[in-house]
Order: C-alpha cells, then structure tokens, then sequence
C-alpha cells in the first residue's frame, strides 16, 4: 500500500518468536514464511515472497534484524534496509510474480495462490541443495490453497506477528514497489512511483483523465474505485451548475 508509517522503531511492537516457537516444540524446524503484496491495488502484478532462516539463526536472530516488522509498517528507507539484511542471512528465499494478464485470466485470488506457490518452489528449491525439506509453511492470512506437498498454516496478521512471516513481507512488498518504479517511468501520468498502483484519489484522476494503461487490471472494478469516481463527477456536475 502507499506510505503509511509514521511509528519510530522504538514505538513498535516487537515481533517475537512465539508463533514460531509453538512448532519448535513439537519438533517441527524447517519452517517457511510466506507473504504477499499488491492484492489490492487496480494495477500491475501481485508479488508473493517465501523466507527461510534456519533455526540457529531464528535463536540467535541477527541483532540488525531485531526491529524487523510487517512491512506495512516500516517505511521506505527501512524496508530496503531490510530487505537486503533478509537477503544475507536467510538461508533461502524465493519470489513469484503473477502478472496483470493473469490475474485478468484467473482472478486476484488464484493469482495469489501461484505467486505465493511459485515463492515457496524456488525457497525450497534451493533447500533441496542442502538436503533440507520444508516441514512447514506458515501463511499470512486466513486462506491458502497450493499443490506444493508441505504442511502448511495460516496465520491471520501473521507479518505483525511472525518474524518469517514479516521477512516475506519485506521481500515481496520491495520487489513489488520496485517493478511499480520500473512502471512509473513508462507511464508517469499514474504516478504509480509513489502510489503503486493503490486507488488512491490521485490515481483514480488520472484514470479518469487518462484511461486505463497497458499494464491496469481489466478485471478490477472495485466498489471503491466505482463511488469514488461516481462522487467526483457530481461534485463536478455541482460545480458547473
């Protein structure tokens, strides 16, 4: 989503290992978080990110990584500080991403899933190198569907709870914003650099003004996009009477 953090690091909830430490107990080590980013917004794709720390490193996590939360609520700046720091000591990691054509085709849902599917093949691809098997996911969210053989469970608010959780949603939530740049740059009427693609106010002006670009969800025509834009025209047409 768009900038919304203002809380320093010091005002955050720290994360702690309790979701995680509630599998530890019965056994269960080789655990991969998963998240997502850009369900929501009217244009381009959704990214899904897949993060293993191995559990040393879960025990002994890094003092650098100690003020790692959900992405939603940490900046820029911090997110790619992160990002790279997640980058250096996870053993593994994978990213999927789903384009706007398909989530058209399929729907945002589905369309997460393969992300999401797509992550977690390429993290535990490179664990198969190491002769690690995945024994569990944990998802954030209330719903995850996948044909991949490993035990999973979701975790609602799971990137404010979770730190494997919360590392996925770093990874996803930078790559996808900076594709969203990428796009910025052949379409600036959107200012998709700052908004990402959300239906934020500005953005839905210049579809208004503008239309639909290459890279816009045909599929999408959500309520709030529909009475928001209804709400701008009558106040136009109020404002010509």
């Amino acid at each position: 989503m768009p900038e919304l953090s203002t809380i320093k690091p010091r005002q955050r909830k720290p994360l702690s290992w309790k979701t995680e430490r509630a599998h530890w107990k019965r056994g269960i080590y080789s655990i991969i978080g998963v998240d997502e980013a850009g369900r929501g917004p009217l244009a381009g794709p959704v990214v899904a990110a897949a993060v293993f720390f191995d559990y040393d490193t879960c025990r002994k996590f890094p003092k650098s990584l100690r003020d790692l939360n959900d992405s939603k609520q940490l900046i820029e700046e911090e997110r790619e500080r992160f990002y790279n720091l997640i980058i250096k000591h996870a053993r593994s990691w994978g990213v999927g991403i789903v384009s706007h054509e398909e989530i058209d085709k399929i729907n945002i849902l589905q369309a997460t899933m393969q992300a999401m599917t797509i992550a977690v093949d390429q993290a535990a691809a490179k664990l198969a190198m190491e002769n690690i098997l995945p024994e569990l996911l944990l998802v954030d969210g209330n719903y995850f569907r996948t044909k991949l053989p490993y035990e999973y469970r979701t975790v609602v608010d799971g990137d404010a709870k979770s730190p494997l959780i919360a590392a996925a949603s770093v990874i996803a939530k930078v790559t996808r914003d900076r594709i969203m740049v990428e796009m910025d740059a052949r379409y600036p009427h959107y200012n998709f650099k700052s908004n990402k693609g959300y239906s934020v106010p500005e953005h839905l002006r210049a579809l208004k003004e503008h239309g639909p670009c290459p890279i816009h969800r045909r599929s999408f025509r959500p309520e709030r996009f529909q009475e928001e834009m209804k709400f701008e025209m009558i106040g136009e047409a109020f404002a010509t009477d």
